[in-house]
């Protein structure tokens, strides 16, 4: 019984798997946050390139 107790003591693996989790909720977030920036940026890039294309040049 000792045995198993020491060894459920130094079991890290649940630890691991906290840890795994957590950077990914922390990266989920950041997309989150980041995406609608990133989103009206690109768009407002996409009609820039759309308006110089349909204007034609001499």
């Amino acid at each position: 019984m000792h045995k198993f107790l020491k060894n459920l003591r130094d079991n890290r693996s649940g630890a691991t798997a906290i840890e795994y989790g957590l950077i990914a909720a922390f990266v989920s977030l950041a997309m989150v946050v980041a995406l609608p920036t990133i989103k009206t940026n690109l768009g407002a890039k996409f009609n820039e390139v759309g308006s110089q294309l349909a204007t034609p040049t001499v």
